[in-house]
Parts: C-alpha cells; sequence; structure tokens
C-alpha cells in the first residue's frame, strides 16, 4: 500500500479479490487489489491511481495482485518520443481517411453487433466471448471518469469503436473494437497512433495502454510502440520489445 500514501483521499478503501482463473495466462490464476467507494474516485484521483498502475473495467478499478506472477506490466507511450515503424506508417496510410466523429458515451445497436463480430472472431474462448448486451454496457458505457467514445466509420459503414478516459497526464485506451472481416485491414495499430495523434493535439505527455504481458501473444503488439515505458519495481521507466528496462 506504500505507492498510494500520496493519494489524497484517506477515504478509498483498498481489498483484495479471490483467486479467478487469469485471463491471458490461463494456467495461472490471478488476484485483483481493488480501490473502491467508486463514486469518489473522479477524474484527478484515477488519473493519480493510473499512474500507479491501477485501470477500470467500467466502474471497477483495480490493479494486478497476484501471489505468484507479476507478469501484468502498466505501460503508456510517450508521444513526444514516439518513432513509427515502417508498418505502422502503412497503417496510418491505409486508414487515414476513416471518418472520425467523437461522442459521450452512448449506445446504438451497430455498436453492440459490432462487439459482438469482434469478440467471436478475434476473442473466441478467451474470457470476454460473451453476447450479453448487459455484460457489454457495464463493461463500455458506465464509468466514473471523463469518458469519450469515438467512432471511425469508412463510407458511412461502422468500422471501429473505441472507448478513451480523459486523464490529468494523458489519455487511457479503454477498448477499441472492429470490424474482423476487413481483408488486410490493420484497424488496432492504426487506433493505437491515433489516439497518440490525440494525445499531441491536446498536449498531454502519455497515452496508456493498459497491461503488457511479455508471455502473453494477445498483449504483444504494445511493445511495437516505442520507446514504451513500464511502470516496474514503483517507477515508471523505457521497456524494450523484450519487456526488459
Amino acid at each position: 500500500m506504500s505507492l498510494l500514501n500520496d493519494i489524497p483521499l484517506a477515504t478509498l478503501q483498498f481489498y483484495l479479490t479471490a483467486p479467478y482463473p487469469c485471463s491471458y495466462l490461463p494456467e495461472l490464476e490471478a488476484r485483483s487489489q481493488v480501490a473502491t467507494p467508486s463514486f469518489l474516485i473522479s477524474t484527478a484521483v484515477y488519473s493519480e491511481l493510473v499512474r500507479h498502475g491501477f485501470r477500470r473495467s467500467g466502474t471497477y478499478t483495480y490493479r494486478p495482485r497476484c501471489d505468484t506472477c507479476n507478469q501484468c506490466v502498466p505501460v503508456r507511450v510517450a508521444v513526444a518520443d514516439l518513432v513509427s515503424s515502417r508498418s505502422q506508417r502503412r497503417s496510418w496510410k491505409r486508414h487515414e481517411n476513416l471518418d472520425v466523429s467523437l461522442h459521450p458515451l452512448q449506445d446504438k445497436p451497430e455498436y453492440f453487433e459490432l462487439y459482438r463480430r469482434y469478440q467471436e472472431a478475434r476473442h473466441r474462448d478467451g474470457g470476454m466471448d460473451d453476447d450479453n448486451p448487459e455484460q457489454y454496457r457495464n463493461f463500455l458505457l458506465q464509468s466514473h471518469v471523463d469518458t469519450l467514445l469515438v467512432e471511425f466509420r469508412e463510407d458511412g459503414k461502422l468500422r471501429m469503436v473505441s472507448v478513451v478516459d480523459a486523464l490529468e497526464d494523458g489519455l487511457s485506451a479503454v477498448y477499441t473494437f472492429y470490424d474482423p472481416d476487413v481483408a488486410q485491414a490493420s484497424f488496432g495499430t492504426f487506433n493505437v497512433l491515433w489516439q497518440i495523434e490525440l494525445c499531441r493535439k491536446l498536449q498531454l505527455p502519455y497515452l496508456y495502454l493498459g497491461y503488457w504481458i511479455k508471455d502473453s501473444r494477445k498483449m504483444a503488439y504494445k511493445a511495437n510502440f516505442q520507446p514504451l515505458q513500464g511502470l516496474q519495481d514503483g517507477a515508471w521507466q523505457p521497456l524494450t520489445q523484450k519487456g526488459r528496462p
């Protein structure tokens, strides 16, 4: 709890969950440290929590606190220092003509249909392939902080949706889902680059990308955005593509 001593809300409480199956390393069990109550976690407080490795799912604010594993590394991109690779530049060029619009959190039937198709194609049997509309809304469409929803359309057709939190020192990428059936698309890479560009326009220094796990194929893409910083041993430090400071 020493990492949280400088958070100016003594009324926040933290508890550990019971062990549960890890979504990313299936042979392991995970535990989380949860910050409560959610109504006290304003954008300012949440910004501080994110700097200490927390993240949210709906109104549930947590960070990994596993008994035998510490592979979840909070990561962020220092946007001023980003060096785009050739493949990232190709992704940007391929999708830069998408029509982008920003909205408050809202619900549309086409969002859930795209989310359902994405989960079925990309995360089947991965713990998130649930076509329950209520679970989807609780996960993505509830927030206690400043959150925006971003639509990406091509000739009027919805191709991608992102949920993004606005923090005091950056943006936090909550979740993105996209059309899995577009051939040779690289929507995921383009989306991270777009959020980095939005940080630059807003003069925010960091894009927080959640957790990176060296041994998880699903998390591998985050290490492609260099230089990447990871929160290790209580300090943000450069993280190479191999996961070493």
